[in-house]
């Protein structure tokens, strides 16, 4: 009993101190007080109104038009195939690209159907040599013109920054730009020449740059365009910090590829094995293997194996591709 007693008398005592602790040691302690001299001296000067005024203003402006540029980029989400082969760098029109596309499909369907693949073969390989081939294709040329788009990107910058800097108007610098780069840099940039030339304005025609290539950087480039047009700044600084902040983008996407090349290897090793493994197989005992495609229960297994082997790739290459 008087072991009971001396316990709660140390748990209550203890649970005095805490509370007592935590209320009243820094009323004692002066730590309020040097907690409130702290806050006092942190406090920031009041601004005059006239300042805080404009200071809010320019904040107002700049806000509304990230917002206008955010709300065209959600109204142009949904890309259509005409905007896609000018992506690629293909003046082709729609109806021309369907029927490029479908010379690969009758050729994957007549050699299906050669060779006894069967109608629902054919049909299947049709459906990927018209359908899915292509866009691979435009998917490879949209992402080679981005790329080098992105190598002349900086410099270009650069070459406006100087151009300000010298005394040109912002104008006469794109079109200094526009007459020495090279493709598809040259290109864009006479498009926006072109499209301020009809009567839109430059920041909105340096904005339509993202959707010709739509890559972080193109956007920042129209961007800061578009609000500098609008709110005005110190243009050359801008560009200045853009150029900067493009070249430090270029060197983390270098250094992101150079850390991620081991994981893309064994990737690459461990996606190539089993069809490897298998053409060994075949070519030494074929006919152990030849069940897989022969018997109904091997084209199931087989079946599987192919959609399991494909999940697994698609999982991998999601791990090992970054974005910044």
């Amino acid at each position: 009993m008087n072991i009971q007693a001396l316990a709660l008398a140390f748990l209550a005592a203890t649970a005095i101190g805490g509370v007592a602790w935590v209320f009243l040691y820094p009323l004692l302690s002066g730590e309020k007080k040097a907690e409130n001299r702290r806050a006092s001296i942190a406090k920031s000067e009041p601004m005059d109104r006239q300042g805080e005024k404009s200071q809010r203003s320019r904040r107002e402006q700049v806000e509304g038009s990230l917002k206008e540029l955010e709300a065209r980029r959600q109204k142009q989400s949904k890309i259509s195939l005409s905007t896609r082969l000018t992506q690629a760098g293909l003046d082709w029109s729609p109806q021309k690209f369907m029927i490029i596309s479908g010379v690969p499909a009758a050729a994957c369907f007549a050699i299906a159907m050669m060779f006894g693949g069967g109608l629902l073969g054919a049909i299947g390989l049709a459906f990927a040599g018209g359908f899915g081939l292509p866009r691979w294709g435009l998917s490879f040329l949209k992402k080679r013109r981005e790329k080098n788009f992105l190598k002349a990107l900086p410099d270009a910058v650069d070459v406006v920054v100087r151009g300000i800097k010298s005394g040109l108007p912002l104008f006469d610098s794109i079109k200094v730009v526009a007459a020495d780069a090279s493709e598809p840099l040259k290109s864009e940039f006479i498009a926006i020449i072109e499209t301020q030339a009809i009567g839109m304005p430059l920041g909105d025609a340096c904005a339509r740059l993202y959707e010709r290539m739509p890559v972080p950087e193109a956007n920042f480039f129209g961007i800061v365009i578009a609000i500098q047009q609008k709110s005005g700044g110190n243009l050359s600084e801008a560009l200045g910090n853009l150029s900067k902040v493009l070249r430090d983008r270029k060197k983390m996407a270098e250094k992101v590829q150079a850390m991620s090349m081991e994981a893309k290897a064994s990737a690459s090793i461990i996606g190539a094995l089993p069809p490897l493994v298998m053409l060994l197989v075949y070519i030494s005992t074929p006919d152990y293997i030849s069940l897989l495609w022969t018997h109904p229960t091997g084209q199931l297994m087989l079946l599987g194996c192919a959609v399991w082997m494909s999940i697994g790739i698609l999982v991998m290459k999601k791990m090992i591709n970054f974005d910044f």
